[in-house]
């Protein structure tokens, strides 16, 4: 299966939530939405798709605001995806989640989609979909996917739910850091720590960090650098990701 080259669309609207609690991104959500009549919810990343979209639809008066249709419920999902004003993808196990993408023949109808304008919102899995791989994921492999390529709406990666090391004495096993680390070793792509309380908002070229935690940015053979609330990321829309799989560098 061929790699996917990062989504450069001057009319693309992203909102990548880091995951948990979004009640403080509320008015960025419903800015970012807007008045949608059709948004489809991707369940994909959790098993139960049925439960997934009812609790995800109890927000629809929180921090969504929106009414959701679980996109497991059409007849042809491609045809979903076309037809779509929004598209909201939820969090659970990425494996999983980019799995089912390539099932279901979704990674060019969603790519083709944000292009034309139709906002996209991830939270936490659906935050990592949106880069050019999984591979900073922090999820185990409960499933084979057919590739680790995702949808390349942007051109970096991200880490959500990102945990700072705790004190030397204190740490027990691998750091989130450390993990990121190692994969820059092997691959020359930024990478996002987002913490949770963090999103991402993205405007064709400009991007923004959001919320009240910050994240931390990671790139091979530099330091790596804080990123405080508000901070201006857009010099990371126009990086070329370099991958050690040519799969996933085309």
């Amino acid at each position: 299966m061929s790699g996917t080259v990062p989504l450069r669309s001057p009319r693309a609207r992203i909102l990548l939530h880091a995951g948990g609690d979004s009640t403080s991104a509320a008015a960025d959500i419903a800015e970012h939405l807007g008045p949608c009549r059709n948004a489809v919810f991707l369940p994909y990343a959790l098993h139960d798709h049925d439960a997934y979209v009812a609790s995800a639809q109890e927000q629809r008066d929180g921090p969504l605001g929106i009414q959701l249709r679980g996109l497991h419920t059409f007849p042809s999902p491609v045809k979903a995806i076309a037809s779509a004003d929004a598209i909201v993808v939820g969090g659970g196990n990425s494996f999983r989640l980019v799995a089912a993408l390539h099932r279901l023949n979704l990674v060019e109808p969603i790519r083709a989609a944000v292009a034309r304008d139709v906002p996209y919102y991830g939270g936490s899995a659906g935050a990592n979909v949106a880069c050019p791989t999984i591979r900073t994921t922090n999820d185990m492999p409960i499933v084979q996917p057919p590739s680790l390529s995702a949808l390349g709406l942007v051109p970096f990666q991200i880490n959500p739910h990102y945990v700072d090391p705790l004190p030397p004495e204190l740490q027990v096993g691998e750091t989130r850091e450390l993990r990121l680390l190692q994969f820059l070793e092997e691959n020359d792509v930024p990478v996002i720590g987002l913490r949770e309380g963090s999103w991402l908002r993205i405007r064709g070229e400009t991007a923004e960090l959001r919320g009240g935690s910050g994240a931390l940015l990671f790139r091979r053979g530099r330091d790596t650098e804080t990123l405080r609330p508000g901070a201006d990321v857009s010099h990371l829309m126009a990086v070329e990701p370099r991958f050690d799989s040519p799969e996933e560098s085309t």
